[in-house]
Protein backbone atom coordinates (compact mmCIF):
# COMPACT_ATOMS: atom_id res chain seq x y z
CA UNK A 1 0.00 0.00 0.00
CA UNK A 2 2.77 2.45 0.90
CA UNK A 3 4.66 1.70 -2.36
CA UNK A 4 1.45 2.17 -4.35
CA UNK A 5 0.67 5.55 -2.82
CA UNK A 6 4.27 6.74 -3.10
CA UNK A 7 4.42 5.93 -6.81
CA UNK A 8 0.99 7.40 -7.53
CA UNK A 9 1.85 10.64 -5.71
CA UNK A 10 4.96 11.01 -7.85
CA UNK A 11 2.82 11.77 -10.90
CA UNK A 12 -0.49 13.06 -9.50
CA UNK A 13 -1.43 16.21 -7.60
CA UNK A 14 -2.34 15.73 -3.95
CA UNK A 15 -6.03 16.38 -4.51
CA UNK A 16 -6.22 13.65 -7.16
CA UNK A 17 -5.91 10.83 -4.63
CA UNK A 18 -8.43 9.73 -1.99
CA UNK A 19 -7.40 7.23 0.69
CA UNK A 20 -9.95 7.87 3.44
CA UNK A 21 -11.81 4.53 3.63
CA UNK A 22 -15.12 6.24 4.47
CA UNK A 23 -14.87 8.16 1.18
CA UNK A 24 -13.37 5.41 -0.97
CA UNK A 25 -16.27 3.18 0.09
CA UNK A 26 -18.64 5.53 -1.71
CA UNK A 27 -16.79 4.74 -4.95
CA UNK A 28 -17.04 0.98 -4.52
CA UNK A 29 -20.16 0.24 -6.58
CA UNK A 30 -22.60 1.40 -9.20
CA UNK A 31 -26.42 1.18 -9.02
CA UNK A 32 -26.84 -2.56 -9.66
CA UNK A 33 -28.31 -4.98 -7.13
CA UNK A 34 -26.86 -8.41 -6.30
CA UNK A 35 -23.35 -7.45 -7.43
CA UNK A 36 -20.45 -7.90 -5.04
CA UNK A 37 -18.12 -4.96 -4.51
CA UNK A 38 -14.72 -4.87 -2.84
CA UNK A 39 -12.80 -2.21 -0.92
CA UNK A 40 -10.51 -0.09 -3.12
CA UNK A 41 -7.03 0.76 -1.87
CA UNK A 42 -7.23 4.24 -3.34
CA UNK A 43 -9.38 6.38 -5.62
CA UNK A 44 -7.55 8.33 -8.32
CA UNK A 45 -9.21 11.33 -9.99
CA UNK A 46 -6.92 12.38 -12.84
CA UNK A 47 -7.51 15.50 -14.91
CA UNK A 48 -5.27 14.71 -17.91
CA UNK A 49 -4.45 11.79 -20.16
CA UNK A 50 -0.87 11.93 -18.91
CA UNK A 51 -2.07 11.41 -15.36
CA UNK A 52 -4.11 8.41 -16.48
CA UNK A 53 -0.99 7.02 -18.13
CA UNK A 54 0.90 7.44 -14.88
CA UNK A 55 -1.80 5.53 -12.98
CA UNK A 56 -1.67 2.65 -15.46
CA UNK A 57 2.14 2.51 -15.49
CA UNK A 58 2.09 2.37 -11.70
CA UNK A 59 -0.58 -0.33 -11.69
CA UNK A 60 1.41 -2.41 -14.18
CA UNK A 61 4.65 -2.02 -12.23
CA UNK A 62 3.02 -3.19 -8.99
CA UNK A 63 0.46 -5.58 -10.58
CA UNK A 64 -2.48 -3.71 -9.00
CA UNK A 65 -5.93 -4.04 -10.62
CA UNK A 66 -7.66 -0.90 -11.91
CA UNK A 67 -11.41 -0.32 -12.04
CA UNK A 68 -12.39 2.60 -14.31
CA UNK A 69 -15.50 4.58 -13.43
CA UNK A 70 -17.70 7.37 -14.68
CA UNK A 71 -20.72 8.63 -12.76
CA UNK A 72 -21.54 5.10 -11.49
CA UNK A 73 -25.09 5.22 -12.85
CA UNK A 74 -24.58 1.79 -14.43
CA UNK A 75 -26.92 -1.11 -13.73
CA UNK A 76 -24.72 -4.19 -14.15
CA UNK A 77 -21.94 -3.84 -11.57
CA UNK A 78 -19.37 -2.97 -14.26
CA UNK A 79 -17.97 -0.13 -12.12
CA UNK A 80 -17.78 -2.15 -8.89
CA UNK A 81 -14.44 -2.12 -7.10
CA UNK A 82 -12.36 -5.18 -6.26
CA UNK A 83 -10.42 -5.51 -3.02
CA UNK A 84 -7.18 -3.56 -3.08
CA UNK A 85 -7.76 -2.01 -6.50
CA UNK A 86 -7.19 1.48 -7.80
CA UNK A 87 -10.54 3.03 -8.62
CA UNK A 88 -9.84 5.28 -11.59
CA UNK A 89 -12.61 7.88 -11.68
CA UNK A 90 -12.69 9.95 -14.88
CA UNK A 91 -15.29 12.48 -13.70
CA UNK A 92 -12.75 15.31 -13.40
CA UNK A 93 -11.87 14.98 -17.09
CA UNK A 94 -14.99 16.87 -18.07
CA UNK A 95 -14.00 19.30 -20.82
CA UNK A 96 -15.68 19.71 -24.18
CA UNK A 97 -12.54 20.29 -26.23
CA UNK A 98 -14.07 21.16 -29.58
CA UNK A 99 -17.38 21.53 -31.40
CA UNK A 100 -17.09 21.74 -35.19
CA UNK A 101 -20.32 22.60 -37.06
CA UNK A 102 -18.58 22.15 -40.42
CA UNK A 103 -17.33 18.65 -39.61
CA UNK A 104 -20.34 17.90 -37.41
CA UNK A 105 -18.20 16.51 -34.62
CA UNK A 106 -17.52 17.14 -30.96
CA UNK A 107 -14.29 16.21 -29.22
CA UNK A 108 -14.79 15.53 -25.52
CA UNK A 109 -13.17 14.09 -22.44
CA UNK A 110 -14.83 11.06 -20.80
CA UNK A 111 -16.25 12.89 -17.78
CA UNK A 112 -18.53 15.17 -19.81
CA UNK A 113 -22.17 14.74 -18.76
CA UNK A 114 -24.42 13.57 -21.58
CA UNK A 115 -26.98 16.35 -21.11
CA UNK A 116 -24.23 19.00 -20.89
CA UNK A 117 -22.91 17.90 -24.27
CA UNK A 118 -26.41 17.93 -25.76
CA UNK A 119 -26.99 21.50 -24.58
CA UNK A 120 -23.59 22.68 -25.76
CA UNK A 121 -23.93 21.33 -29.29
CA UNK A 122 -27.52 22.60 -29.41
CA UNK A 123 -26.16 26.14 -29.23
CA UNK A 124 -24.53 25.44 -32.60
CA UNK A 125 -27.70 24.03 -34.15
CA UNK A 126 -26.41 20.47 -33.70
CA UNK A 127 -27.71 17.35 -32.00
CA UNK A 128 -26.08 14.45 -30.13
CA UNK A 129 -28.81 11.80 -30.24
CA UNK A 130 -27.89 9.10 -27.66
CA UNK A 131 -29.92 10.04 -24.56
CA UNK A 132 -30.02 7.48 -21.74
CA UNK A 133 -32.70 8.08 -19.12
CA UNK A 134 -29.89 9.09 -16.74
CA UNK A 135 -28.60 11.70 -19.21
CA UNK A 136 -28.51 14.45 -16.58
CA UNK A 137 -26.00 12.37 -14.56
CA UNK A 138 -24.26 9.82 -16.78
CA UNK A 139 -20.96 10.56 -18.53
CA UNK A 140 -19.94 10.11 -22.14
CA UNK A 141 -17.13 7.79 -21.03
CA UNK A 142 -19.63 5.60 -19.22
CA UNK A 143 -21.95 5.71 -22.22
CA UNK A 144 -19.09 4.51 -24.42
CA UNK A 145 -18.08 1.82 -21.93
CA UNK A 146 -21.53 0.23 -21.87
CA UNK A 147 -22.58 1.15 -25.44
CA UNK A 148 -25.64 2.84 -23.98
CA UNK A 149 -28.79 3.75 -25.86
CA UNK A 150 -31.75 5.89 -24.95
CA UNK A 151 -35.18 7.07 -25.94
CA UNK A 152 -34.26 8.33 -29.43
CA UNK A 153 -32.51 5.18 -30.63
CA UNK A 154 -35.43 3.92 -32.71
CA UNK A 155 -34.63 6.65 -35.24
CA UNK A 156 -31.11 7.77 -34.49
CA UNK A 157 -29.29 4.71 -33.19
CA UNK A 158 -27.10 4.00 -30.16
CA UNK A 159 -23.80 5.36 -28.83
CA UNK A 160 -21.65 3.05 -30.97
CA UNK A 161 -22.94 4.73 -34.13
CA UNK A 162 -21.66 8.14 -33.00
CA UNK A 163 -18.14 7.29 -31.81
CA UNK A 164 -15.76 8.11 -34.67
CA UNK A 165 -12.48 7.94 -32.81
CA UNK A 166 -10.93 7.49 -29.39
CA UNK A 167 -7.78 8.16 -27.42
CA UNK A 168 -7.28 5.20 -25.11
CA UNK A 169 -4.71 4.56 -22.41
CA UNK A 170 -3.76 0.89 -22.53
CA UNK A 171 -3.04 -1.31 -19.54
CA UNK A 172 0.71 -0.67 -19.75
CA UNK A 173 0.27 3.09 -19.99
CA UNK A 174 0.73 3.52 -23.74
CA UNK A 175 -1.61 5.94 -25.52
CA UNK A 176 -3.53 4.52 -28.49
CA UNK A 177 -5.46 6.63 -30.99
CA UNK A 178 -8.19 4.88 -32.97
CA UNK A 179 -10.59 5.96 -35.69
CA UNK A 180 -10.75 9.35 -37.32
CA UNK A 181 -12.40 12.77 -37.54
CA UNK A 182 -13.60 12.26 -41.10
CA UNK A 183 -17.08 11.23 -42.22
CA UNK A 184 -15.59 8.14 -43.87
CA UNK A 185 -12.74 5.90 -42.79
CA UNK A 186 -12.11 2.16 -43.18
CA UNK A 187 -8.34 1.86 -42.73
CA UNK A 188 -7.41 -1.13 -40.59
CA UNK A 189 -9.50 -3.08 -38.13
CA UNK A 190 -12.26 -1.12 -36.41
CA UNK A 191 -10.60 -0.82 -33.01
CA UNK A 192 -12.92 2.06 -32.09
CA UNK A 193 -15.97 -0.20 -32.13
CA UNK A 194 -14.01 -2.79 -30.16
CA UNK A 195 -13.63 -0.38 -27.24
CA UNK A 196 -17.26 0.73 -27.35
CA UNK A 197 -19.11 -1.59 -24.98
CA UNK A 198 -15.93 -3.13 -23.54
CA UNK A 199 -16.76 -1.80 -20.05
CA UNK A 200 -13.23 -0.65 -19.30
CA UNK A 201 -11.79 -4.14 -19.75
CA UNK A 202 -9.52 -3.27 -22.71
CA UNK A 203 -8.37 0.28 -22.02
CA UNK A 204 -9.22 3.67 -20.52
CA UNK A 205 -10.95 6.14 -22.84
CA UNK A 206 -9.48 9.62 -22.30
CA UNK A 207 -10.86 11.40 -25.37
CA UNK A 208 -13.63 10.77 -27.88
CA UNK A 209 -14.51 12.15 -31.29
CA UNK A 210 -18.29 12.06 -31.60
CA UNK A 211 -20.47 12.48 -34.66
CA UNK A 212 -23.27 15.04 -34.52
CA UNK A 213 -26.42 15.63 -36.52
CA UNK A 214 -28.29 18.82 -37.41
CA UNK A 215 -30.77 19.82 -34.71
CA UNK A 216 -34.17 18.44 -35.78
CA UNK A 217 -37.46 20.31 -35.25
CA UNK A 218 -39.00 20.04 -31.79
CA UNK A 219 -40.84 16.76 -31.55
CA UNK A 220 -44.51 16.26 -30.76
CA UNK A 221 -45.68 13.27 -28.75
CA UNK A 222 -48.79 11.12 -28.87
CA UNK A 223 -50.01 9.01 -25.95
CA UNK A 224 -52.12 5.92 -26.64
CA UNK A 225 -53.84 3.81 -23.97
CA UNK A 226 -54.27 0.07 -24.49
CA UNK A 227 -56.24 -2.62 -22.63
CA UNK A 228 -53.22 -4.90 -22.60
CA UNK A 229 -49.56 -5.25 -23.54
CA UNK A 230 -50.32 -7.45 -26.54
CA UNK A 231 -52.42 -4.73 -28.18
CA UNK A 232 -49.76 -2.09 -27.52
CA UNK A 233 -47.07 -4.31 -29.02
CA UNK A 234 -49.30 -4.98 -32.01
CA UNK A 235 -49.49 -1.22 -32.52
CA UNK A 236 -45.69 -1.00 -32.41
CA UNK A 237 -45.42 -3.61 -35.18
CA UNK A 238 -48.06 -1.84 -37.27
CA UNK A 239 -46.23 1.47 -36.96
CA UNK A 240 -42.91 0.02 -38.04
CA UNK A 241 -44.41 -2.13 -40.81
CA UNK A 242 -46.10 0.95 -42.26
CA UNK A 243 -42.74 2.63 -42.85
CA UNK A 244 -43.04 5.34 -40.22
CA UNK A 245 -39.86 6.58 -38.56
CA UNK A 246 -40.79 7.90 -35.13
CA UNK A 247 -38.13 9.73 -33.16
CA UNK A 248 -39.36 7.87 -30.10
CA UNK A 249 -41.60 4.87 -29.45
CA UNK A 250 -41.80 4.03 -25.76
CA UNK A 251 -44.01 1.79 -23.64
CA UNK A 252 -44.96 1.88 -19.97
CA UNK A 253 -47.07 -0.81 -18.32
CA UNK A 254 -49.72 -0.15 -15.68
CA UNK A 255 -47.35 -0.73 -12.75
CA UNK A 256 -44.93 1.84 -14.16
CA UNK A 257 -47.63 4.42 -14.91
CA UNK A 258 -49.00 4.15 -11.38
CA UNK A 259 -45.53 4.46 -9.86
CA UNK A 260 -44.82 7.62 -11.87
CA UNK A 261 -48.15 9.12 -10.81
CA UNK A 262 -47.49 8.37 -7.14
CA UNK A 263 -44.06 9.94 -7.25
CA UNK A 264 -44.65 12.96 -9.48
CA UNK A 265 -48.43 13.42 -9.70
CA UNK A 266 -48.23 13.45 -13.49
CA UNK A 267 -51.90 12.69 -14.03
CA UNK A 268 -51.20 9.79 -16.38
CA UNK A 269 -54.17 7.46 -17.01
CA UNK A 270 -53.98 4.85 -14.23
CA UNK A 271 -56.68 2.66 -15.74
CA UNK A 272 -54.54 1.80 -18.75
CA UNK A 273 -52.78 -1.55 -18.91
CA UNK A 274 -50.17 -0.20 -21.33
CA UNK A 275 -49.32 3.35 -22.35
CA UNK A 276 -47.53 3.86 -25.67
CA UNK A 277 -45.72 7.12 -26.42
CA UNK A 278 -44.89 7.92 -30.04
CA UNK A 279 -43.06 11.04 -31.18
CA UNK A 280 -42.06 12.64 -34.46
CA UNK A 281 -39.57 15.42 -35.14
CA UNK A 282 -40.49 15.76 -38.81
CA UNK A 283 -41.45 19.07 -40.49
CA UNK A 284 -45.13 18.13 -40.08
CA UNK A 285 -45.33 15.99 -36.92
CA UNK A 286 -49.09 16.47 -36.56
CA UNK A 287 -49.75 14.55 -39.77
CA UNK A 288 -47.43 11.74 -38.72
CA UNK A 289 -49.07 11.53 -35.30
CA UNK A 290 -52.52 11.38 -36.88
CA UNK A 291 -51.46 8.45 -39.06
CA UNK A 292 -49.91 6.65 -36.09
CA UNK A 293 -53.01 7.38 -34.02
CA UNK A 294 -55.12 5.58 -36.60
CA UNK A 295 -52.79 2.57 -36.43
CA UNK A 296 -53.05 2.54 -32.63
CA UNK A 297 -56.84 2.64 -32.82
CA UNK A 298 -56.82 -0.23 -35.30
CA UNK A 299 -54.65 -2.22 -32.86
CA UNK A 300 -57.18 -1.72 -30.08
CA UNK A 301 -56.21 1.51 -28.35
CA UNK A 302 -58.95 2.76 -26.03
CA UNK A 303 -57.74 6.36 -26.19
CA UNK A 304 -55.33 8.26 -28.43
CA UNK A 305 -54.26 11.73 -27.28
CA UNK A 306 -51.77 13.79 -29.27
CA UNK A 307 -49.91 16.48 -27.33
CA UNK A 308 -51.06 19.99 -28.16
CA UNK A 309 -47.62 21.56 -27.99
CA UNK A 310 -43.96 20.95 -27.13
CA UNK A 311 -44.52 21.68 -23.45
CA UNK A 312 -47.10 18.91 -23.15
CA UNK A 313 -44.81 16.66 -25.17
CA UNK A 314 -41.93 17.32 -22.80
CA UNK A 315 -44.15 16.46 -19.82
CA UNK A 316 -44.90 13.05 -21.34
CA UNK A 317 -41.21 12.44 -22.08
CA UNK A 318 -40.31 13.42 -18.54
CA UNK A 319 -42.79 10.85 -17.25
CA UNK A 320 -41.05 8.16 -19.28
CA UNK A 321 -37.59 9.30 -18.19
CA UNK A 322 -38.51 8.98 -14.53
CA UNK A 323 -39.96 5.47 -14.89
CA UNK A 324 -37.00 3.66 -13.33
CA UNK A 325 -36.74 6.15 -10.48
CA UNK A 326 -40.48 5.83 -9.80
CA UNK A 327 -40.33 2.03 -9.70
CA UNK A 328 -37.57 2.30 -7.09
CA UNK A 329 -40.23 3.72 -4.72
CA UNK A 330 -42.37 0.57 -4.94
CA UNK A 331 -39.97 -1.48 -2.79
CA UNK A 332 -36.65 -0.74 -1.07
CA UNK A 333 -34.64 -2.26 -3.95
CA UNK A 334 -34.91 -3.10 -7.64
CA UNK A 335 -33.23 -5.32 -10.20
CA UNK A 336 -33.44 -3.82 -13.67
CA UNK A 337 -33.37 -6.19 -16.61
CA UNK A 338 -32.28 -5.08 -20.06
CA UNK A 339 -33.50 -7.70 -22.51
CA UNK A 340 -33.86 -6.84 -26.17
CA UNK A 341 -35.98 -9.00 -28.48
CA UNK A 342 -37.09 -8.73 -32.12
CA UNK A 343 -40.00 -6.29 -32.35
CA UNK A 344 -42.24 -9.10 -33.58
CA UNK A 345 -41.67 -10.92 -30.26
CA UNK A 346 -42.19 -7.89 -28.03
CA UNK A 347 -45.72 -8.90 -27.04
CA UNK A 348 -44.56 -12.38 -26.06
CA UNK A 349 -41.77 -10.83 -23.99
CA UNK A 350 -44.16 -8.66 -21.99
CA UNK A 351 -46.74 -11.40 -21.54
CA UNK A 352 -44.02 -13.80 -20.41
CA UNK A 353 -42.70 -11.26 -17.93
CA UNK A 354 -46.19 -10.86 -16.43
CA UNK A 355 -46.38 -14.64 -16.01
CA UNK A 356 -42.99 -14.64 -14.27
CA UNK A 357 -44.17 -11.90 -11.91
CA UNK A 358 -47.22 -13.97 -11.00
CA UNK A 359 -45.18 -17.18 -10.59
CA UNK A 360 -42.73 -15.56 -8.17
CA UNK A 361 -45.27 -13.37 -6.39
CA UNK A 362 -43.43 -10.14 -7.19
CA UNK A 363 -44.15 -6.70 -8.56
CA UNK A 364 -42.38 -6.34 -11.89
CA UNK A 365 -42.94 -3.10 -13.79
CA UNK A 366 -41.96 -2.85 -17.44
CA UNK A 367 -40.87 0.19 -19.39
CA UNK A 368 -39.44 -0.29 -22.85
CA UNK A 369 -37.84 1.30 -25.85
CA UNK A 370 -40.59 -0.43 -27.77
CA UNK A 371 -39.42 0.68 -31.19
CA UNK A 372 -36.17 -1.23 -30.59
CA UNK A 373 -37.72 -4.21 -28.81
CA UNK A 374 -35.57 -3.23 -25.81
CA UNK A 375 -37.45 -4.00 -22.59
CA UNK A 376 -36.57 -3.00 -19.04
CA UNK A 377 -38.48 -5.28 -16.65
CA UNK A 378 -37.88 -3.88 -13.16
CA UNK A 379 -38.11 -6.42 -10.34
CA UNK A 380 -39.16 -4.68 -7.10
CA UNK A 381 -38.23 -6.39 -3.82
CA UNK A 382 -37.21 -5.96 -0.20
CA UNK A 383 -33.56 -6.97 0.36
CA UNK A 384 -34.28 -7.44 4.08
CA UNK A 385 -36.63 -10.28 3.18
CA UNK A 386 -34.41 -13.27 2.34
CA UNK A 387 -37.14 -15.22 0.59
CA UNK A 388 -38.26 -12.23 -1.48
CA UNK A 389 -34.64 -11.53 -2.42
CA UNK A 390 -34.24 -15.13 -3.57
CA UNK A 391 -37.39 -14.91 -5.66
CA UNK A 392 -36.22 -11.60 -7.15
CA UNK A 393 -32.94 -13.13 -8.28
CA UNK A 394 -34.68 -16.18 -9.70
CA UNK A 395 -37.22 -14.05 -11.54
CA UNK A 396 -34.40 -11.96 -13.03
CA UNK A 397 -32.81 -15.11 -14.43
CA UNK A 398 -36.18 -16.31 -15.70
CA UNK A 399 -36.62 -13.05 -17.60
CA UNK A 400 -33.16 -13.40 -19.13
CA UNK A 401 -33.95 -16.95 -20.23
CA UNK A 402 -37.26 -15.78 -21.68
CA UNK A 403 -35.51 -13.12 -23.75
CA UNK A 404 -32.94 -15.54 -25.15
CA UNK A 405 -35.68 -18.04 -25.92
CA UNK A 406 -37.46 -15.39 -28.00
CA UNK A 407 -34.36 -14.82 -30.11
CA UNK A 408 -33.20 -11.81 -28.12
CA UNK A 409 -30.08 -10.65 -26.30
CA UNK A 410 -29.29 -10.28 -22.59
CA UNK A 411 -28.50 -6.58 -22.88
CA UNK A 412 -29.41 -3.84 -25.30
CA UNK A 413 -27.64 -0.96 -23.53
CA UNK A 414 -26.78 -1.63 -19.87
CA UNK A 415 -23.81 -3.92 -20.43
CA UNK A 416 -22.72 -7.17 -18.78
CA UNK A 417 -20.57 -6.21 -15.80
CA UNK A 418 -20.87 -8.69 -12.95
CA UNK A 419 -24.60 -9.24 -13.14
CA UNK A 420 -24.79 -10.99 -16.50
CA UNK A 421 -21.46 -12.81 -16.89
CA UNK A 422 -23.07 -16.24 -16.81
CA UNK A 423 -25.73 -15.19 -19.30
CA UNK A 424 -23.20 -13.66 -21.70
CA UNK A 425 -21.47 -17.03 -22.00
CA UNK A 426 -24.81 -18.69 -22.75
CA UNK A 427 -25.65 -16.16 -25.44
CA UNK A 428 -22.26 -16.11 -27.17
CA UNK A 429 -21.33 -19.80 -27.11
CA UNK A 430 -17.95 -21.44 -26.54
CA UNK A 431 -16.22 -20.36 -29.76
CA UNK A 432 -17.14 -16.69 -29.33
CA UNK A 433 -16.18 -16.68 -25.65
CA UNK A 434 -12.76 -18.11 -26.54
CA UNK A 435 -12.17 -15.35 -29.10
CA UNK A 436 -13.35 -12.67 -26.67
CA UNK A 437 -10.88 -13.90 -24.06
CA UNK A 438 -8.12 -13.87 -26.65
CA UNK A 439 -8.84 -10.22 -27.42
CA UNK A 440 -8.78 -9.40 -23.70
CA UNK A 441 -5.42 -11.14 -23.38
CA UNK A 442 -3.97 -9.15 -26.28
CA UNK A 443 -4.93 -5.79 -24.77
CA UNK A 444 -4.49 -6.63 -21.08
CA UNK A 445 -2.09 -9.57 -20.68
CA UNK A 446 -1.77 -9.11 -16.91
CA UNK A 447 -5.54 -8.96 -16.39
CA UNK A 448 -5.40 -5.65 -14.52
CA UNK A 449 -8.25 -3.78 -16.21
CA UNK A 450 -11.63 -4.23 -14.52
CA UNK A 451 -10.97 -7.83 -13.48
CA UNK A 452 -13.93 -10.12 -12.90
CA UNK A 453 -16.19 -8.18 -15.26
CA UNK A 454 -17.77 -9.38 -18.52
CA UNK A 455 -15.87 -12.73 -18.46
Amino acid sequence: MDDLLELLRAGLPADALITDPDITASYSHDMASFCEAGAPAVVALPRTAEQVQHVMRTATALRVPVVPQGARTGLSGAANATDGCIVLSLVKMDRILEISPADRIAVVEPGVINAALSRAVGEHGLFYPPDPSSWEMCTIGGNIGTASGGLCCVKYGVTAEYVLGLDVVLADGRLLTTGRRTAKGVAGYDLTRLFVGSEGSLGIVVKAVLALKPQPPRQLVLAAEFPGAAAACDAVCRIMESGHTPSLLELMDRTTVQAVNRMAHMGLPETTEALLLAAFDTPDPSADLAAVGDLCTAAGATAVVPAEDTAESEMLLQARRMSLTALETVKPATMIDDVCVPRSRLGAMLEGTAEIAEKYGLTIGVCAHAGDGNTHPVVCFDPADADESRRARESFDAIMALGLGLGGTITGEHGVGVLKKEWLARELGDVSVELHRGIKQAFDPLGLLNPGKVF
